[in-house]
């Protein structure tokens, strides 16, 4: 099947040919076509799986053919809420590339820059409008958006969108916009939570599924290497430097941890970088730009990173840390293997880990293949320790909760390893 097979206008395929795109994904050949019936959708679909352009192209077409709208006084008729000012600017590069050749303007607002730039370039008008959730709300209250027109509405990776507590602005922007729209929902998993938002916001939707649900693509080859948490960081250096990886994306759980691991890795003669929810956009995009050119090959990423990176073709990505919700997992290691690119996921899973490495285990129906680095087996004889977890603040932002208890103490490498 090819991109004209679709049903895509000409000015679409120009800009979509001059990106070498040529075969369509497994998602866009199910969603453009639902998408230009107008009909709403809840797709479920892994990130790298080309989602993007899956809704962007049919929603560009839309709006391109009743393009009534007087050019002077342009108005938003489609929205699109994502989680992270990454993914925000992601989702805003490919809108410009498709719309190339169209009389469409766009526009992208998010968090963590100055405002004012950002309220000039709206009230000049724009058709389309790429925000996160909070700073959309901002400028609300302002009076600088206006959502009376909106025709089309997208939220893209909407379980992140929960995760990090984003529900109640979502909710508060809904109430400024048309209830006849059009809607789409994209997630990369389905919980029960997600199901209740696409029950309330979707109207007689298309269910479009690519992969099974909360499982990560099989082009990713996972593997899990026990060891002590005070080693991980010793290991880790020794993984890169020992197989000469050039391109390495590591995950931690708090933005502490990022920056200390950076710090250790950079004494270690290892380039290096941390991107995380306190850095500012222009720290976070620099770090992010020299780790897509190569000049640095360790970019270290809290969760709020995952859904942002979007690399053609990143061959590898570490655990340093197991996350504390299971689907986070899934997300982080999506991003590798990619666009139908191999890639491999590497957890470094310490004592203190074990009931979260069976909590991910369960989720994705699978068991993770183990494998004991030489001169790194972890100690028997460690006790685990309780894993300091993160909670959400009324902004969604993530804090760091004392330490507490947790289930994993249970577990012991000695017992587990009777099933490797």
């Amino acid at each position: 099947m090819s991109f004209q097979s679709l049903g895509l206008s000409p000015e679409l395929l120009r800009a979509v040919a001059e990106l070498n795109y040529t075969t369509p994904t497994p998602i866009q050949r199910q969603a453009i076509p639902v998408i230009l019936q107008g009909s709403d959708v809840m797709a479920l679909a892994q990130t790298g799986t080309g989602k993007t352009a899956g809704f962007t192209l049919p929603l560009l077409q839309r709006l391109a053919a009743n393009n009534n709208t007087d050019k002077s006084h342009r108005v938003v008729r489609a929205l699109i809420l994502t989680p992270t000012r990454e993914l925000a600017a992601q989702v805003g590069a490919s809108v410009r590339d498709y719309s190339k050749y169209l009389a469409l303007r766009s526009e992208i607002i998010f968090g963590g820059v100055s405002i004012n730039p950002q309220i000039t370039k709206v009230r000049r008008g724009t058709d389309i409008l790429i925000a996160t959730p909070g700073r959309l709300l901002d400028l609300i209250n302002q009076n600088v958006v206006n959502l009376s027109k909106v025709e089309i509405l997208v939220l893209d990776e909407a379980d992140r969108m929960l995760d990090m507590g984003f529900i109640k602005d979502v909710k508060k922007i809904l109430a400024f916009i048309p209830k006849q729209r059009q809607n789409m929902l994209f997630s990369a998993t389905l919980s029960k939570d997600i199901q209740a938002l696409a029950d309330s916001l979707l109207r007689t939707p298309k269910l479009i599924e690519v992969a099974s649900r909360n499982i990560a693509t099989e082009l990713i080859t996972q593997v899990m290497h026990p060891v002590d948490r005070k080693r991980k960081r010793e290991l880790l250096s020794y993984m890169i430097g020992f197989h000469n990886w050039q391109q390495v994306l590591v995950f931690t759980r708090t933005k502490h941890g990022a920056n200390h691991l950076c710090e250790q890795l950079v004494e270690d003669g290892l380039a290096a970088a941390a991107i995380h929810g306190n850095k500012s956009q222009g720290a976070r995009t620099r770090a992010l730009e020299d780790f897509k050119t190569g000049r640095i090959k360790i970019l270290v990423a809290t969760d709020i990173a995952a859904r942002g990176i979007d690399i053609d073709h990143l061959p590898y990505v570490v655990n340093f840390e197991l996350p504390n919700i299971a689907e986070d997992y899934v997300h982080r290691i999506g991003r590798t293997g990619r666009a139908g690119k191999t890639g491999a996921a590497v957890s470094l899973v310490c004592i203190d880990e074990l009931q979260l490495l069976r909590d991910i285990e369960k989720l994705i129906k699978r068991s993770i293949p183990k494998e004991i680095i030489p001169g790194y087996a972890p100690d028997v004889s460690i006790k685990a320790e309780p894993i300091m977890k993160a909670r959400k603040n009324a902004s969604g932002r993530n804090n760091q909760a004392p330490r507490v208890a947790h289930k994993s103490n249970r577990g012991t490498w000695q017992r587990d390893n009777s099933r490797a």
